[in-house]
Protein backbone atom coordinates (compact mmCIF):
# COMPACT_ATOMS: atom_id res chain seq x y z
CA UNK A 1 0.00 0.00 0.00
CA UNK A 2 1.39 3.39 -0.94
CA UNK A 3 1.22 6.43 1.32
CA UNK A 4 -1.28 9.22 0.78
CA UNK A 5 1.20 11.66 -0.65
CA UNK A 6 3.49 11.33 -3.64
CA UNK A 7 7.27 11.33 -3.10
CA UNK A 8 7.21 15.07 -3.77
CA UNK A 9 4.54 15.53 -1.12
CA UNK A 10 1.92 16.69 -3.65
CA UNK A 11 -1.68 15.59 -2.98
CA UNK A 12 -2.88 12.73 -5.17
CA UNK A 13 -6.20 11.44 -6.42
CA UNK A 14 -7.37 7.94 -5.61
CA UNK A 15 -6.76 7.08 -9.25
CA UNK A 16 -3.11 8.09 -8.98
CA UNK A 17 -2.65 6.15 -5.72
CA UNK A 18 -4.13 2.94 -7.08
CA UNK A 19 -2.33 3.29 -10.42
CA UNK A 20 1.03 3.84 -8.71
CA UNK A 21 0.49 0.87 -6.39
CA UNK A 22 -0.11 -1.45 -9.35
CA UNK A 23 2.43 -0.06 -11.83
CA UNK A 24 4.97 -2.70 -12.84
CA UNK A 25 6.94 -0.59 -15.31
CA UNK A 26 6.66 1.94 -18.08
CA UNK A 27 6.72 0.38 -21.55
CA UNK A 28 8.57 1.80 -24.59
CA UNK A 29 5.16 2.55 -26.10
CA UNK A 30 4.43 5.00 -23.29
CA UNK A 31 1.89 2.63 -21.81
CA UNK A 32 2.01 1.28 -18.29
CA UNK A 33 2.34 -2.41 -17.52
CA UNK A 34 -0.35 -2.55 -14.85
CA UNK A 35 -0.91 -5.42 -12.43
CA UNK A 36 -4.55 -6.52 -12.27
CA UNK A 37 -5.55 -7.51 -8.74
CA UNK A 38 -8.82 -9.23 -9.58
CA UNK A 39 -9.88 -10.68 -12.93
CA UNK A 40 -13.54 -11.43 -13.64
CA UNK A 41 -14.57 -13.58 -16.59
CA UNK A 42 -17.77 -14.84 -18.19
CA UNK A 43 -18.72 -17.11 -21.03
CA UNK A 44 -18.62 -14.66 -23.96
CA UNK A 45 -15.13 -13.14 -24.10
CA UNK A 46 -13.12 -15.88 -22.36
CA UNK A 47 -13.28 -18.96 -24.68
CA UNK A 48 -10.98 -17.45 -27.32
CA UNK A 49 -8.57 -16.27 -24.63
CA UNK A 50 -8.30 -19.75 -23.13
CA UNK A 51 -7.86 -21.22 -26.62
CA UNK A 52 -4.89 -18.89 -27.14
CA UNK A 53 -3.37 -20.03 -23.84
CA UNK A 54 -3.67 -23.65 -24.89
CA UNK A 55 -2.13 -22.91 -28.27
CA UNK A 56 0.82 -21.22 -26.57
CA UNK A 57 1.11 -23.87 -23.89
CA UNK A 58 0.74 -21.29 -21.12
CA UNK A 59 -0.83 -21.74 -17.67
CA UNK A 60 -3.07 -19.23 -15.91
CA UNK A 61 -0.50 -17.28 -13.90
CA UNK A 62 -2.60 -16.63 -10.77
CA UNK A 63 -5.81 -18.69 -10.97
CA UNK A 64 -6.83 -17.65 -7.44
CA UNK A 65 -7.19 -14.07 -8.70
CA UNK A 66 -9.67 -15.01 -11.45
CA UNK A 67 -13.40 -15.61 -10.86
CA UNK A 68 -16.01 -16.70 -13.38
CA UNK A 69 -19.76 -16.66 -13.82
CA UNK A 70 -22.28 -17.11 -16.62
CA UNK A 71 -24.62 -14.24 -17.44
CA UNK A 72 -24.88 -13.10 -21.07
CA UNK A 73 -26.18 -16.26 -22.75
CA UNK A 74 -28.03 -17.96 -19.92
CA UNK A 75 -31.83 -17.99 -20.35
CA UNK A 76 -33.94 -16.37 -17.67
CA UNK A 77 -37.02 -18.60 -18.02
CA UNK A 78 -35.59 -22.12 -17.85
CA UNK A 79 -31.97 -22.69 -16.82
CA UNK A 80 -32.13 -26.49 -16.68
CA UNK A 81 -29.31 -28.33 -18.46
CA UNK A 82 -28.67 -28.87 -21.22
CA UNK A 83 -29.71 -25.35 -22.18
CA UNK A 84 -32.30 -25.25 -24.95
CA UNK A 85 -30.02 -23.24 -27.23
CA UNK A 86 -27.17 -25.41 -28.51
CA UNK A 87 -24.72 -22.50 -28.82
CA UNK A 88 -25.50 -21.31 -25.29
CA UNK A 89 -24.99 -24.83 -23.94
CA UNK A 90 -21.68 -25.09 -25.80
CA UNK A 91 -20.46 -21.77 -24.35
CA UNK A 92 -21.56 -22.78 -20.86
CA UNK A 93 -19.80 -26.13 -21.16
CA UNK A 94 -16.63 -24.49 -22.46
CA UNK A 95 -16.51 -22.07 -19.52
CA UNK A 96 -17.01 -24.96 -17.11
CA UNK A 97 -14.20 -26.91 -18.79
CA UNK A 98 -11.79 -23.96 -18.74
CA UNK A 99 -12.45 -23.21 -15.09
CA UNK A 100 -12.01 -26.88 -14.20
CA UNK A 101 -8.80 -27.29 -16.21
CA UNK A 102 -7.17 -24.12 -14.89
CA UNK A 103 -8.40 -24.19 -11.29
CA UNK A 104 -10.62 -21.10 -11.50
CA UNK A 105 -13.56 -20.49 -9.16
CA UNK A 106 -16.78 -20.68 -11.20
CA UNK A 107 -20.02 -19.30 -9.80
CA UNK A 108 -22.46 -21.35 -11.83
CA UNK A 109 -26.18 -21.79 -11.11
CA UNK A 110 -25.51 -24.86 -8.97
CA UNK A 111 -23.48 -22.73 -6.51
CA UNK A 112 -26.37 -20.42 -5.66
CA UNK A 113 -24.10 -17.44 -6.41
CA UNK A 114 -24.58 -17.11 -10.17
CA UNK A 115 -25.52 -13.76 -11.62
CA UNK A 116 -24.38 -10.85 -13.73
CA UNK A 117 -20.64 -10.48 -13.23
CA UNK A 118 -20.89 -6.84 -12.12
CA UNK A 119 -23.58 -7.71 -9.58
CA UNK A 120 -21.99 -10.76 -7.96
CA UNK A 121 -18.48 -9.22 -7.69
CA UNK A 122 -19.60 -6.58 -5.18
CA UNK A 123 -22.14 -8.75 -3.34
CA UNK A 124 -19.49 -11.44 -2.73
CA UNK A 125 -16.96 -8.87 -1.55
CA UNK A 126 -14.61 -9.62 -4.44
CA UNK A 127 -14.71 -5.90 -5.25
CA UNK A 128 -12.81 -3.83 -2.70
CA UNK A 129 -11.27 -0.33 -2.53
CA UNK A 130 -7.79 0.11 -3.94
CA UNK A 131 -8.02 -2.81 -6.34
CA UNK A 132 -7.38 -2.91 -10.03
CA UNK A 133 -10.12 -5.00 -11.63
CA UNK A 134 -10.47 -6.15 -15.23
CA UNK A 135 -13.14 -8.06 -17.10
CA UNK A 136 -13.89 -8.72 -20.74
CA UNK A 137 -16.99 -6.57 -20.51
CA UNK A 138 -17.33 -2.84 -21.09
CA UNK A 139 -19.33 -2.17 -17.94
CA UNK A 140 -16.56 -3.25 -15.59
CA UNK A 141 -16.43 0.41 -14.56
CA UNK A 142 -19.28 -0.55 -12.18
CA UNK A 143 -16.73 -1.71 -9.60
CA UNK A 144 -15.29 1.78 -9.35
CA UNK A 145 -18.13 2.59 -6.96
CA UNK A 146 -15.94 1.02 -4.26
CA UNK A 147 -12.86 3.09 -4.96
CA UNK A 148 -11.40 0.49 -7.31
CA UNK A 149 -9.94 1.23 -10.73
CA UNK A 150 -11.85 -1.12 -13.00
CA UNK A 151 -11.50 -1.55 -16.76
CA UNK A 152 -13.35 -3.38 -19.45
CA UNK A 153 -10.84 -5.21 -21.68
CA UNK A 154 -10.86 -7.04 -25.01
CA UNK A 155 -10.34 -10.76 -25.57
CA UNK A 156 -6.61 -10.45 -26.30
CA UNK A 157 -6.21 -8.59 -23.00
CA UNK A 158 -8.22 -11.31 -21.23
CA UNK A 159 -5.54 -13.66 -22.54
CA UNK A 160 -2.80 -11.34 -21.27
CA UNK A 161 -4.30 -11.16 -17.77
CA UNK A 162 -4.77 -14.92 -17.61
CA UNK A 163 -1.17 -15.46 -18.69
CA UNK A 164 0.59 -12.65 -16.83
CA UNK A 165 -1.94 -10.90 -14.51
CA UNK A 166 -1.06 -7.65 -16.30
CA UNK A 167 -2.28 -5.43 -19.08
CA UNK A 168 -0.64 -2.67 -21.09
CA UNK A 169 -2.64 0.53 -20.78
CA UNK A 170 -2.06 4.22 -21.36
CA UNK A 171 -2.17 6.56 -18.36
CA UNK A 172 -5.41 8.52 -18.00
CA UNK A 173 -6.37 12.05 -17.11
CA UNK A 174 -8.73 12.47 -14.16
CA UNK A 175 -11.89 14.54 -14.33
CA UNK A 176 -13.75 15.22 -11.09
CA UNK A 177 -17.52 15.45 -11.51
CA UNK A 178 -19.24 17.06 -8.55
CA UNK A 179 -23.02 16.65 -8.32
CA UNK A 180 -24.26 19.31 -5.93
CA UNK A 181 -27.54 19.97 -4.14
CA UNK A 182 -30.09 17.26 -3.41
CA UNK A 183 -32.11 15.03 -5.72
CA UNK A 184 -35.85 15.57 -5.85
CA UNK A 185 -38.22 12.66 -5.06
CA UNK A 186 -38.63 10.38 -8.08
CA UNK A 187 -35.11 11.15 -9.34
CA UNK A 188 -32.60 8.30 -9.15
CA UNK A 189 -28.97 7.45 -9.80
CA UNK A 190 -29.87 6.49 -13.37
CA UNK A 191 -31.12 10.01 -13.96
CA UNK A 192 -27.89 11.43 -12.54
CA UNK A 193 -25.61 9.50 -14.88
CA UNK A 194 -27.83 10.23 -17.87
CA UNK A 195 -27.64 13.94 -17.00
CA UNK A 196 -23.84 13.71 -16.79
CA UNK A 197 -23.59 11.98 -20.17
CA UNK A 198 -25.94 14.52 -21.72
CA UNK A 199 -23.81 17.37 -20.37
CA UNK A 200 -20.38 15.97 -21.31
CA UNK A 201 -21.28 13.85 -24.34
CA UNK A 202 -20.73 10.21 -25.24
CA UNK A 203 -17.12 10.97 -26.17
CA UNK A 204 -16.46 13.55 -23.47
CA UNK A 205 -14.60 11.13 -21.23
CA UNK A 206 -12.21 9.68 -23.80
CA UNK A 207 -8.78 9.35 -22.20
CA UNK A 208 -10.18 10.07 -18.74
CA UNK A 209 -11.06 8.45 -15.47
CA UNK A 210 -14.14 10.05 -13.91
CA UNK A 211 -14.12 10.74 -10.17
CA UNK A 212 -17.72 11.18 -9.01
CA UNK A 213 -18.15 13.38 -5.94
CA UNK A 214 -20.31 16.02 -4.29
CA UNK A 215 -23.27 15.90 -1.89
CA UNK A 216 -25.51 13.88 -4.21
CA UNK A 217 -22.92 11.14 -4.69
CA UNK A 218 -22.01 11.18 -0.98
CA UNK A 219 -25.66 10.59 -0.07
CA UNK A 220 -26.04 7.61 -2.43
CA UNK A 221 -26.09 3.99 -1.35
CA UNK A 222 -23.45 1.67 -2.79
CA UNK A 223 -25.96 0.27 -5.25
CA UNK A 224 -26.76 3.75 -6.51
CA UNK A 225 -23.05 4.53 -6.88
CA UNK A 226 -22.68 1.32 -8.88
CA UNK A 227 -25.36 2.53 -11.28
CA UNK A 228 -23.49 5.80 -11.83
CA UNK A 229 -20.09 4.16 -12.30
CA UNK A 230 -21.59 1.44 -14.52
CA UNK A 231 -22.38 3.92 -17.29
CA UNK A 232 -19.05 5.77 -17.19
CA UNK A 233 -18.12 3.95 -20.37
CA UNK A 234 -21.25 5.36 -22.06
CA UNK A 235 -19.73 8.79 -21.55
CA UNK A 236 -16.46 7.69 -23.15
CA UNK A 237 -14.52 7.39 -19.87
CA UNK A 238 -12.17 4.42 -19.43
CA UNK A 239 -13.32 4.04 -15.83
CA UNK A 240 -15.24 5.87 -13.12
CA UNK A 241 -14.95 5.74 -9.37
CA UNK A 242 -16.18 7.09 -6.04
CA UNK A 243 -13.89 7.65 -3.08
CA UNK A 244 -14.46 5.05 -0.33
CA UNK A 245 -16.25 6.21 2.80
CA UNK A 246 -18.19 4.69 5.70
CA UNK A 247 -20.98 3.72 3.29
CA UNK A 248 -18.43 1.64 1.38
CA UNK A 249 -17.07 0.07 4.53
CA UNK A 250 -20.46 -0.95 5.90
CA UNK A 251 -21.54 -2.46 2.59
CA UNK A 252 -18.44 -4.68 2.57
CA UNK A 253 -18.67 -5.78 6.19
CA UNK A 254 -19.38 -9.52 6.45
CA UNK A 255 -19.11 -10.30 2.74
CA UNK A 256 -17.78 -13.69 1.66
CA UNK A 257 -14.41 -12.43 0.41
CA UNK A 258 -13.79 -9.57 2.85
CA UNK A 259 -11.64 -10.01 5.98
CA UNK A 260 -13.20 -11.44 9.12
CA UNK A 261 -13.94 -9.29 12.16
CA UNK A 262 -10.38 -9.44 13.47
CA UNK A 263 -8.89 -7.90 10.35
CA UNK A 264 -11.80 -5.92 8.98
CA UNK A 265 -11.30 -2.64 10.88
CA UNK A 266 -7.63 -2.46 9.94
CA UNK A 267 -8.59 -3.09 6.32
CA UNK A 268 -11.31 -0.45 6.52
CA UNK A 269 -8.82 2.11 7.81
CA UNK A 270 -6.56 1.43 4.84
CA UNK A 271 -9.51 1.67 2.44
CA UNK A 272 -10.56 5.06 3.76
CA UNK A 273 -7.01 6.38 3.42
CA UNK A 274 -7.18 5.77 -0.33
CA UNK A 275 -9.60 8.67 -0.88
CA UNK A 276 -8.30 11.54 -2.98
CA UNK A 277 -6.27 13.96 -0.91
CA UNK A 278 -7.55 17.44 -0.09
CA UNK A 279 -5.95 19.86 -2.53
CA UNK A 280 -5.63 17.32 -5.34
CA UNK A 281 -5.27 19.06 -8.68
CA UNK A 282 -7.46 17.45 -11.34
CA UNK A 283 -7.16 17.70 -15.10
CA UNK A 284 -10.72 19.02 -15.14
CA UNK A 285 -13.57 19.71 -12.72
CA UNK A 286 -17.24 19.74 -13.72
CA UNK A 287 -20.12 20.70 -11.45
CA UNK A 288 -23.74 19.71 -12.02
CA UNK A 289 -26.68 20.90 -9.93
CA UNK A 290 -28.44 17.73 -8.84
CA UNK A 291 -31.54 19.62 -7.71
CA UNK A 292 -32.29 20.46 -11.35
CA UNK A 293 -32.18 16.87 -12.60
CA UNK A 294 -35.52 15.29 -13.40
CA UNK A 295 -36.49 11.76 -14.47
CA UNK A 296 -34.68 11.18 -17.74
CA UNK A 297 -35.37 9.10 -20.84
CA UNK A 298 -33.31 8.43 -23.94
CA UNK A 299 -35.05 9.30 -27.19
CA UNK A 300 -32.35 8.38 -29.73
CA UNK A 301 -29.65 5.83 -30.52
CA UNK A 302 -27.00 6.43 -27.87
CA UNK A 303 -27.20 7.30 -24.16
CA UNK A 304 -26.32 10.94 -24.81
CA UNK A 305 -29.61 11.27 -26.66
CA UNK A 306 -31.58 11.83 -23.46
CA UNK A 307 -33.82 14.46 -21.96
CA UNK A 308 -35.95 15.16 -18.95
CA UNK A 309 -39.46 13.76 -18.94
CA UNK A 310 -40.94 17.25 -19.21
CA UNK A 311 -38.86 18.13 -22.27
CA UNK A 312 -39.46 17.74 -25.98
CA UNK A 313 -37.45 15.73 -28.49
CA UNK A 314 -34.89 18.04 -30.10
CA UNK A 315 -35.06 19.37 -33.62
CA UNK A 316 -32.08 19.12 -35.99
CA UNK A 317 -31.99 22.90 -36.29
CA UNK A 318 -31.88 23.29 -32.52
CA UNK A 319 -28.56 21.48 -31.95
CA UNK A 320 -24.95 22.39 -32.82
CA UNK A 321 -23.87 21.72 -36.41
CA UNK A 322 -21.67 18.77 -35.43
CA UNK A 323 -24.63 17.03 -33.78
CA UNK A 324 -27.22 17.63 -36.49
CA UNK A 325 -26.56 14.54 -38.61
CA UNK A 326 -26.73 12.31 -35.52
CA UNK A 327 -30.05 13.82 -34.46
CA UNK A 328 -31.48 13.37 -37.95
CA UNK A 329 -30.34 9.73 -38.01
CA UNK A 330 -31.83 9.09 -34.58
CA UNK A 331 -35.18 10.67 -35.43
CA UNK A 332 -35.42 8.58 -38.59
CA UNK A 333 -34.52 5.32 -36.84
CA UNK A 334 -36.78 5.91 -33.85
CA UNK A 335 -39.57 7.28 -36.04
CA UNK A 336 -40.04 10.17 -33.63
CA UNK A 337 -41.21 13.65 -34.54
CA UNK A 338 -38.82 16.49 -33.81
CA UNK A 339 -40.26 18.77 -31.15
CA UNK A 340 -42.71 16.17 -29.83
CA UNK A 341 -43.04 15.48 -26.13
CA UNK A 342 -41.25 12.35 -24.92
CA UNK A 343 -43.98 11.86 -22.31
CA UNK A 344 -46.81 9.85 -23.79
CA UNK A 345 -44.60 7.78 -26.12
CA UNK A 346 -46.26 4.34 -26.38
CA UNK A 347 -44.22 1.25 -25.43
CA UNK A 348 -44.55 -2.44 -26.26
CA UNK A 349 -42.07 -3.96 -23.79
CA UNK A 350 -40.80 -3.08 -20.32
CA UNK A 351 -37.53 -4.51 -19.02
CA UNK A 352 -36.27 -4.15 -15.44
CA UNK A 353 -32.83 -5.65 -14.88
CA UNK A 354 -29.19 -5.53 -16.10
CA UNK A 355 -25.86 -4.78 -14.43
CA UNK A 356 -27.00 -1.15 -14.29
CA UNK A 357 -30.28 -1.59 -12.46
CA UNK A 358 -30.86 -5.22 -11.48
CA UNK A 359 -30.02 -4.98 -7.77
CA UNK A 360 -32.36 -5.32 -4.81
CA UNK A 361 -32.80 -1.57 -4.29
CA UNK A 362 -33.79 -1.21 -7.97
CA UNK A 363 -36.41 -3.92 -7.61
CA UNK A 364 -37.76 -2.36 -4.42
CA UNK A 365 -38.30 0.99 -6.14
CA UNK A 366 -39.94 -0.64 -9.15
CA UNK A 367 -42.20 -2.73 -6.88
CA UNK A 368 -43.46 0.43 -5.17
CA UNK A 369 -44.71 1.58 -8.56
CA UNK A 370 -46.00 -1.87 -9.55
CA UNK A 371 -48.31 -1.77 -6.51
CA UNK A 372 -50.20 1.14 -8.06
CA UNK A 373 -51.69 -0.74 -10.99
CA UNK A 374 -51.44 -3.49 -13.58
CA UNK A 375 -49.34 -3.84 -16.72
CA UNK A 376 -51.21 -2.36 -19.65
CA UNK A 377 -52.83 -4.86 -22.00
CA UNK A 378 -50.51 -5.55 -24.91
CA UNK A 379 -47.33 -4.69 -23.00
CA UNK A 380 -44.81 -7.46 -22.25
CA UNK A 381 -43.06 -6.75 -18.93
CA UNK A 382 -40.05 -8.60 -17.49
CA UNK A 383 -38.31 -8.30 -14.13
CA UNK A 384 -34.91 -10.02 -14.12
CA UNK A 385 -32.88 -10.03 -10.88
CA UNK A 386 -29.17 -9.38 -11.29
CA UNK A 387 -28.13 -12.44 -9.30
CA UNK A 388 -29.40 -15.45 -7.42
CA UNK A 389 -28.80 -13.57 -4.17
CA UNK A 390 -30.89 -10.64 -5.40
CA UNK A 391 -33.66 -13.01 -6.46
CA UNK A 392 -33.61 -14.76 -3.10
CA UNK A 393 -33.76 -11.47 -1.19
CA UNK A 394 -36.55 -10.14 -3.38
CA UNK A 395 -38.60 -13.27 -2.84
CA UNK A 396 -37.95 -13.09 0.90
CA UNK A 397 -39.46 -9.59 0.82
CA UNK A 398 -42.38 -10.68 -1.36
CA UNK A 399 -41.41 -8.45 -4.27
CA UNK A 400 -41.95 -11.26 -6.77
CA UNK A 401 -45.55 -11.53 -5.64
CA UNK A 402 -46.06 -7.80 -6.15
CA UNK A 403 -44.65 -7.97 -9.66
CA UNK A 404 -46.62 -11.05 -10.65
CA UNK A 405 -49.86 -9.61 -9.28
CA UNK A 406 -49.25 -6.52 -11.40
CA UNK A 407 -48.71 -8.58 -14.56
CA UNK A 408 -44.90 -8.64 -14.76
CA UNK A 409 -42.97 -11.82 -15.55
CA UNK A 410 -40.59 -12.81 -12.73
CA UNK A 411 -37.43 -14.36 -14.13
CA UNK A 412 -34.17 -16.13 -13.22
CA UNK A 413 -30.92 -14.08 -13.04
CA UNK A 414 -29.04 -13.08 -16.18
CA UNK A 415 -28.27 -10.25 -18.57
CA UNK A 416 -31.56 -10.94 -20.35
CA UNK A 417 -32.86 -8.23 -22.66
CA UNK A 418 -30.02 -5.80 -21.98
CA UNK A 419 -28.17 -7.16 -25.01
CA UNK A 420 -30.33 -10.15 -26.01
CA UNK A 421 -27.61 -12.82 -26.38
CA UNK A 422 -30.31 -15.15 -25.05
CA UNK A 423 -34.01 -15.76 -25.78
CA UNK A 424 -35.14 -12.40 -24.31
CA UNK A 425 -35.33 -10.18 -27.40
CA UNK A 426 -37.38 -7.42 -28.96
CA UNK A 427 -39.40 -8.29 -32.04
CA UNK A 428 -39.59 -6.07 -35.09
CA UNK A 429 -40.11 -2.38 -34.35
CA UNK A 430 -41.11 -2.84 -30.72
CA UNK A 431 -40.37 0.03 -28.34
CA UNK A 432 -38.88 -1.02 -25.02
CA UNK A 433 -38.76 0.97 -21.79
CA UNK A 434 -35.52 -0.41 -20.34
CA UNK A 435 -33.49 0.02 -17.17
CA UNK A 436 -30.35 -1.16 -18.99
CA UNK A 437 -27.41 0.89 -20.25
CA UNK A 438 -27.41 1.04 -24.04
CA UNK A 439 -29.95 2.11 -26.61
CA UNK A 440 -27.89 1.38 -29.72
CA UNK A 441 -29.57 0.20 -32.91
CA UNK A 442 -30.39 -3.49 -32.56
CA UNK A 443 -29.04 -3.67 -29.01
CA UNK A 444 -32.01 -5.60 -27.63
CA UNK A 445 -32.13 -8.32 -30.25
CA UNK A 446 -34.13 -6.86 -33.11
CA UNK A 447 -32.31 -4.97 -35.91
CA UNK A 448 -35.14 -2.45 -35.91
CA UNK A 449 -36.10 -2.52 -32.21
CA UNK A 450 -36.14 0.74 -30.26
CA UNK A 451 -34.92 1.29 -26.72
CA UNK A 452 -35.80 4.03 -24.22
CA UNK A 453 -33.44 3.99 -21.24
CA UNK A 454 -34.81 5.13 -17.87
CA UNK A 455 -34.79 4.26 -14.17
CA UNK A 456 -36.49 1.06 -12.92
CA UNK A 457 -39.27 3.11 -11.33
CA UNK A 458 -39.89 4.88 -14.64
CA UNK A 459 -39.93 1.53 -16.46
CA UNK A 460 -42.52 0.17 -14.05
CA UNK A 461 -44.64 3.30 -14.51
CA UNK A 462 -44.41 2.99 -18.30
CA UNK A 463 -45.42 -0.68 -18.12
CA UNK A 464 -48.57 0.20 -16.21
CA UNK A 465 -49.48 3.21 -18.34
CA UNK A 466 -48.45 1.59 -21.63
CA UNK A 467 -46.50 4.74 -22.41
CA UNK A 468 -43.79 7.00 -21.01
CA UNK A 469 -45.10 8.81 -17.94
CA UNK A 470 -43.58 10.90 -15.17
CA UNK A 471 -43.24 8.58 -12.18
CA UNK A 472 -43.56 11.58 -9.88
CA UNK A 473 -47.18 11.97 -10.91
CA UNK A 474 -48.03 8.55 -9.47
CA UNK A 475 -47.30 9.60 -5.88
Amino acid sequence: MTSNASPSGAPRSLFQKVWDAHRVRELPSGQTQLLIGTHLIHEVTSPQAFAMLRELGLPVRFPARTFATVDHIIPTDDQSRPLADDLAEAMMSELERNCRDYGIQFFGPETGAQGIVHVIGPELGLTQPGMTIACGDSHTSTHGAFGAIAFGIGTSQVRDVLASQCIAIAPLKVRRIEVTGKLAPGVYAKDVILAIIRRLGVNGGVGHAYEYAGPVIDAMSMEERMTVCNMSIEGGARCGYVNPDRTTVEYLRGRRYTPDDAGFEAKAKAWLALASDPGTVYDDVVRIDGSKIEPSITWGIHPGHNLGVSESIPTPNGVPDDERAGVEEALEYMDFAAGASIEGTPIDVAFIGSCTNGRISDLREAAKVAKTGHVKAGVRALVVPGSMAVREQAEKEGLHEIFRAAGFEWREPGCSMCLAMNPDKLKGREVCASSSNRNFKGRQGSPSGRTLLMSPAMVAAAAIAGKVVDVRKLS
